[in-house]
C-alpha cells in the first residue's frame, strides 16, 4: 500500500501551480508575447554569453556535490566524468519534475548501483548532497541579510510586517550565518550530533566541510548569474538584490513541490522586483525565461539523452554478464554518518521506490 505522502506532495505541488498560475497571470495579463519577445532579443550577446558561462558553473558546482558525498563515503573508484554525468542528469531531471531529493535519488540509485555502491550508500550520498544545498542557501541568505537588511523591504505588504523590518532582518541574517558558524565549529572540535527533537545534525570531517562551503554558495552564485546577467544593466538592481531576490524565489518554489517551481518562482521573483512599468517586467520576465532556458530546460533535453544512452549500455552490459556468468559485487560499505538528514528512511525509500 501506498503512503499518503506519495498522494499529498504531488496534491500540494499542483495547487501550487494553480494558485500561483492564476496570480501570475493577474500579473502578465496586460504584456503582449511580442513585447517579450523584443526584450529577449534585446539582450547583449555577451550577456547572454555570460549566462550561458554561469550556468556551467551551477552545473559543476553541482557535480562537486556528488564527488564530495563520495569522498565522505570513501569511495574514490568513479571517475569525474561519470560523477559530472550523474550528477547533471540527476539535477537537470529532478529540477523539472519537482520534489528533487527522492527524483534525484532514483536516478543516483540507477547510476551509483551500477558502479558498486549499496543502497545505504546512495542513500547517504542523496542526503548530504541535499544538506550542502541547504547550507549553501543558508549561508548567503545569511550574508544578504547582513549586507544589506533593507532587501526584505522590497515584499513590504506581502510578508508579516516584522519580517520586513530592517532590524529584524539584520537579526535573520546573524541567526543564518550563526547556524553555519556552529556547524563549522562542530566539524572542527569534533562535537557530538546535534539534537533538535527530530532534528539530528552530524558534523563531518573539516575537509568535507570545508568543501561544502565553497562548492554549495558557488553554485547558487553560478544560477543566480544566470538572471542578473540577462537583466538590462539599466534597471539591474546588483548582484547583492538579485541574489538575495533568487534564494528567496528558488526556496519557496522548492518547498512548494511544484514541479520546476513553475509560476512559483517567477511570481516571488516578479513581485520582489518592485517593478514600476511596463518595460520593466518585460525586461524581467525576458531574463526569467533565459533562467529557465539554461538551467531548466535545454539540460533536461541533453539529460534525456544521458539516461537513454545509459540504459542502453547497461542493458548490454547485463546481457553480456549474464552470457558469461558474472554479477559484479557491491562496494564494502563503511560506517558513515550524514549530516542533518535521516539516510535510514531515505534507503528505505530508495529500495521500495526502485522495485
Amino acid at each position: 500500500m501506498k503512503k499518503i505522502s506519495e498522494f499529498v506532495w504531488p496534491l500540494i505541488g499542483l495547487a501550487a501551480v494553480v494558485v500561483s498560475g492564476y496570480f501570475l497571470y493577474q500579473e502578465l495579463k496586460t504584456t503582449s508575447l511580442q513585447a517579450i519577445w523584443t526584450a529577449i532579443l534585446a539582450i547583449p550577446p555577451h550577456r547572454i554569453l555570460l549566462a550561458a558561462l554561469s550556468t556551467l558553473v551551477a552545473y559543476a558546482a553541482l557535480a562537486w556535490y556528488d564527488r564530495i558525498a563520495l569522498l565522505h563515503l570513501g569511495v574514490r573508484h568513479i571517475s569525474w566524468l561519470f560523477v559530472s554525468l550523474c550528477s547533471f542528469t540527476t539535477y537537470a531531471l529532478s529540477h523539472n519534475i519537482g520534489a528533487s531529493v527522492f527524483s534525484g535519488a532514483l536516478v543516483r540509485y540507477r547510476a551509483y548501483t551500477a558502479k558498486g555502491l549499496t543502497a545505504a550508500q546512495v542513500a547517504v550520498l542523496v542526503a548530504l548532497c541535499s544538506f550542502t544545498f541547504f547550507l549553501g542557501t543558508i549561508l548567503l541568505g545569511g550574508f544578504t541579510l547582513v549586507v544589506d537588511p533593507t532587501l526584505l523591504s522590497r515584499l513590504e505588504g506581502k510578508l508579516p510586517g516584522f519580517l520586513t523590518d530592517p532590524k529584524a532582518a539584520l537579526i535573520v541574517g546573524i541567526g543564518l550565518l550563526a547556524f553555519v558558524a556552529l556547524y563549522v565549529a562542530g566539524s572542527i572540535l569534533h562535537l557530538r550530533p546535534l539534537h533538535i527533537r527530530s532534528f539530528k545534525l552530524e558534523y563531518p570531517r573539516p575537509a568535507i566541510m570545508g568543501r561544502q562551503l565553497v562548492a554549495a554558495p558557488l553554485e547558487l552564485l553560478g544560477a543566480a548569474g544566470i538572471i542578473y546577467f540577462a537583466l538590462p544593466e539599466g534597471m539591474n538592481p546588483g548582484f547583492i538584490p538579485v541574489l538575495a531576490i533568487f534564494l528567496a524565489s528558488f526556496s519557496v518554489a522548492l518547498a512548494s513541490h511544484a514541479p520546476g517551481g513553475l509560476g512559483v518562482f517567477e511570481i516571488v521573483f516578479i513581485t520582489a522586483m518592485n517593478i514600476t512599468d511596463e518595460a520593466q517586467k518585460d525586461a524581467i520576465i525576458a531574463a526569467v525565461i533565459i533562467f529557465r532556458i539554461f538551467y531548466f530546460w535545454i539540460p533536461a533535453l541533453i539529460s534525456v539523452i544521458v539516461v537513454v544512452a545509459f540504459e542502453r549500455a547497461r542493458l548490454a552490459a547485463a546481457i553480456g554478464s549474464a552470457a558469461h556468468g558474472r554479477k559484479p559485487g557491491p562496494v564494502p560499505e563503511a560506517p558513515v554518518t550524514v549530516p542533518g538528514l535521516d539516510a535510514h528512511e531515505m534507503e528505505r525509500e530508495l529500495k521500495r521506490k526502485a522495485v
